[in-house]
């Protein structure tokens, strides 16, 4: 079968035309000729006129498919001996810049260098001056000043006694508005959402709460969710640190602007479309999103329920791997998260990929900007250098996944928002609006049949998964695009760009497997370019390991806009 995924051909709108498409769809008919049009451009059409076969529309994910290979002894770690295996590994004798870790900052604390209390003091100075001058990077939507200097106050204290938490004390953590932190309300990056403040943490964000990080506030994104650029009219958008007249990628937009600002080494962040991918991979940090239910979504605004994941942004792979040690594994409070293997960890000292199979389908990895296809080429060699073999491989029918989660994502969305939509459309963004107007134009028979795609989707990467151990692609089609002076503040509508973006991000939310973005190099812009890597379920120890080879050989760039911790 050949490589389908066509260019989408549909009008980029902004401005007064953007506004004027927006009041004609919500005003018409959601079977009109236009609101038909836009969603055949997306191949929903396509996707109403084939055939599911007999398969149900029951598909609940997480896909497992039989591991080829039995975790070592050395993924059974703890997260100290972890830390021991893998802090700094490579990176003292790397030479040039290279981003402050939370290993970095907890070393200082128990030397005597600084103080948790100091480093929060220089992130609040750092945010300040980050919201000066004519492009701001809009980092943070809600930040309580007070508050993270008591908790970094009681974290100067702990250190002093000899008595820290564990190993993310004193850390600064950032935290996205789709998920709950205590003493903040929850936005979702719009004006209508978080009347209240939230009385506790989500699960994953008291995680790392617990092991002494101190939380700095609620970071921007792209509203709703329901958009990969990071363009939020009503908080500003949100830029990215390598060159602040870019996007940063969406929808977790501060979250990856802030570790890559140099404000945080790890963030929080969510995931129903490549949101912590396609940002991490834009902004050069890590970004893991795990397999579904690996980590708890209680207090996670449930927004996308069924493609939905919260995972961690790291500056290093050890970052990363570090936030999700503790964010991951079961909570009494979310079913779906008991039905879980233990969590592992692997040794990323260990270099040796020996028997890894990393499957390419050639057509689909080389559909991006050739910039971004040379980069990923070049990581994926390395990863053959360490032993693994790169294997050619066939996936069929990518268009149909593309657009059963595009049916699934924003008919999830637009019935979160429901009672809403009801009262209160015209206080949403106007790219939201259309989203959610073309969304009143599926139908429940367009969702039952997406899910039914969903499942017989799910036996051809059954197939290939049960053949390669990691399927690698670009995290994204593109590097971060410049914002268009007319998108400034309103947003805009443009879906070619939207999916280019996408390209390589829906099939792991759609089947719920793990996949981890990691900075692969640069383009001649200077900006970000990321590789994607995907695996079965519950094996995010590989995907870390092997991003970790790859960071052990790409050189990191400083961003224009970035601030050292540690003075």
């Amino acid at each position: 079968m050949s490589y389908d995924l066509v260019p989408i051909s549909a009008p980029r709108t902004a401005g007064l035309a953007l506004r004027a498409l927006v009041v004609l769809l919500e005003h018409s008919s959601p079977r009109s000729l236009l609101a038909r049009t836009l969603l055949q451009s997306a191949g929903v059409s396509e996707l109403r006129a084939s055939s599911a076969g007999a398969y149900s529309s029951m598909f609940i994910p997480p896909l497992e498919v039989a591991p080829r290979r039995q975790p070592v002894a050395s993924e059974q770690l703890s997260v100290d001996a972890f830390l021991d295996a893998c802090a700094g590994a490579d990176r003292s004798e790397r030479g040039g810049f290279t981003f402050r870790g939370a290993a970095d900052l907890t070393r200082a604390y128990g030397d005597g260098t600084t103080t948790p209390t100091a480093v929060a003091e220089r992130v609040l100075a750092a945010v300040a001056e980050s919201e000066q001058g004519e492009a701001p990077l809009r980092v943070f939507i809600a930040q309580q000043a007070q508050d993270v200097l008591a908790q970094a106050a009681a974290s100067t204290e702990r250190w002093a006694r000899g008595e820290p938490l564990g190993a993310l004390d004193g850390v600064p953590v950032a935290v996205k508005d789709e998920l709950d932190q205590a003493g903040y309300p929850t936005t979702l990056g719009t004006v209508i959402h978080g009347s209240e403040p939230a009385t506790a943490a989500a699960s994953c964000v008291a995680g790392l709460r617990a092991a002494g990080a101190v939380l700095l506030g609620k970071t921007n994104m792209h509203e709703i969710g329901m958009g990969v650029t990071g363009l939020n009219p009503h908080y500003g958008a949100c830029r990215n640190p390598y060159d602040p007249a870019c996007v940063t990628g969406g929808s977790s937009s501060g979250p990856a602007a802030a570790v890559a600002a140099g404000l945080c080494p790890i963030s929080v962040g969510a995931d129903g479309g490549g949101s912590i991918r396609i940002p991490a991979a834009m902004c050069g940090v890590v970004g893991l999103k795990a397999t579904f239910g690996r980590v708890s979504e209680h207090g996670v605004a449930p927004v996308c329920f069924s493609v939905a994941h919260a995972g961690p942004f790291g500056a290093t792979v050890a970052d990363c791997a570090l936030g999700y040690a503790l964010m991951a594994g079961a909570d009494p409070h979310d079913a779906i998260s008991q039905r879980q293997p233990q969590v592992q960890l692997p040794d990323l000292a260990d270099g040796d990929l020996s028997g890894v199979r990393v499957g390419i389908y050639a057509p689909w990895f080389d559909d991006a900007e050739p910039q971004v296809v040379a980069a990923c080429r070049a990581s994926v060699e390395q990863l053959a250098a360490a032993g693994a073999e790169l294997v050619d491989i066939t996936i069929p029918e990518l268009a149909p996944i593309r657009a059963a989660h595009l049916i699934s994502i924003v008919g999830e969305m637009a019935g979160a928002q429901i009672a809403e939509l009801a009262t209160e459309r015209s206080r949403y963004g106007l790219d939201t609006r259309l989203n959610m107007a073309l969304a009143g134009a599926l139908t429940a028979q367009d969702f039952v049949h997406a899910q039914r795609h969903r499942s017989r989707l799910a036996e051809h990467w059954k197939v290939v998964l049960a053949q390669v151990d990691i399927i690698a692609t670009p995290s994204a089609g593109c590097t971060a695009p410049a914002y268009p002076a007319d998108a400034l503040p309103h947003g805009e509508s443009n879906l070619p760009l939207t999916l280019t973006i996408m390209r390589y991000a829906q099939a792991a939310n759609l089947f719920g497997l793990p996949g981890i973005s990691v900075p692969c190099g640069y383009d001649d812009r200077g900006l970000p370019i990321g590789l994607q890597l995907m695996g079965r379920a519950w094996e995010e120890a590989l995907l870390l390991r092997m991003a970790a080879v790859v960071e052990r050989w790409a050189e990191p760039r400083r961003p224009k806009a970035w601030w050292d911790l540690l003075g």
